[in-house]
């Protein structure tokens, strides 16, 4: 992923600043986490990189948007999941909160038959 020119990320912190790069390009990027935005950057790099292997254009804008298609499409497949998923988790932490719930009168009813 990274190449031999690749330059190390700096940290401004007067400005909030972050200089990054991404597929041989310079950014220097604003954000209140410094550590999350380079994630970033380098993840969106290492999509770049993954698809210029695997397509023959040199055009950095073309792997640019087909990059970010693979992104969207994986944000999407998990939003999907999360979603399908949803109503299943909320039903099943009602029965819990339930059960907890039970149990937790039982036991305030048991502890005001041994004091009371």
């Amino acid at each position: 992923m990274a190449t031999a020119t690749k330059q190390p990320p700096t940290k401004d912190s007067a400005n909030g600043s972050v200089r990054v790069e991404i597929f041989d390009q310079v950014y220097n990027l604003r954000g209140s986490d410094a550590d999350y935005i380079l994630k970033l950057a380098d993840y969106v790099d290492g999509k770049m990189r993954a698809v210029s292997e695997q397509t023959s254009t040199v055009d950095s804008v073309r792997l640019a948007v087909l990059a970010a298609l693979n992104i969207a499409d994986e944000y999407h497949l998990l939003k999907r999941n999360v979603e399908t998923r949803s109503p299943e988790v909320r039903q099943r932490a009602t029965k819990l909160a339930s059960a907890l719930d039970e149990i937790l009168r039982d036991s305030a009813r048991e502890d005001h038959r041994l004091t009371g």
